[in-house]
């Protein structure tokens, strides 16, 4: 549970940019943690003629050994591990993409007020591509930068290196979103003035309180967005 008056830790007069993790922060984890947990393994299941756990208990080993590294969130290398269609099989449970509550309000509001706001995820171009194309977000951003252009994720600090070079980044005027432990680590120890962890990532899991930084359930927290000084 987020502390009371967690919003007034956000000094928005301060802020010029915004940076925003895209799964589990501004669209629902229930669609990754479905296709990846449930459905991947039922289609591999159907495949190789195994039962859905005995397809979840080989599959499940394969993914965490890659976990934080750069081919956890590459769909071209999954689709080579697994030989399937990765992209066709996010497209069959695209239903499921959703924006959580009160994300619409928040980038409206920050776009209103000429912040900077730029999409910074770990997500592979061919999920950015069918994400945006559901939810029709694209439209509030700045740019959108996927770590897969840098060739490193969110997690390492050359990750936070490229992209102040590549947006002219100000980090002790940057606030920072995202639902990853390890990635809220990374940027706080690159410097980024303000961080917020989401910790309630997925609708259909319970709130998880992270330690070490603010903390938030939805973007109401956040509201509202206050011009720059």
């Amino acid at each position: 549970m987020a502390p009371a008056g967690v919003e007034n830790n956000i000094d928005w007069a301060s802020i010029d940019t915004i940076l925003l993790d895209m799964d589990g922060t501004l669209l629902d984890l229930n669609f990754d943690l479905h296709f990846w947990m449930e459905y991947l393994p039922l289609v591999y299941a159907n495949k190789h003629n195994l039962s859905h756990q005995q397809s979840k208990d080989k599959i499940y080993p394969i993914l965490r050994a890659e976990e934080g590294k750069l081919h956890w969130y590459c769909l071209d290398y999954w689709q080579k591990i697994f030989e399937l269609d990765i992209v066709r099989l996010k497209e069959d449970v695209s239903h499921l993409i959703q924006i959580h509550p009160f994300v619409l309000e928040f980038l409206t509001q920050a776009k209103l007020h000429n912040k900077r706001i730029y999409l910074v995820t770990n997500a592979h171009r061919k999920t950015l591509k069918l994400k945006m194309r559901v939810t029709n977000l694209e439209q509030y951003f700045d740019g959108i930068i996927s770590s897969h252009d840098y060739n490193t994720p969110k997690e390492d600090q050359a990750f936070w290196q490229q992209l102040t070079t590549a947006i002219n980044l100000d980090k002790q005027k940057s606030v920072f979103f995202d639902d990853s432990k390890a990635v809220l680590n990374s940027a706080k120890e690159f410097g980024i003035g303000t961080i917020v962890a989401i910790n309630k990532p997925s609708s259909k899991i319970d709130t998880k309180h992270v330690e070490g930084f603010v903390n938030i359930e939805t973007f109401e927290r956040m509201l509202p967005v206050k011009p720059h000084a």
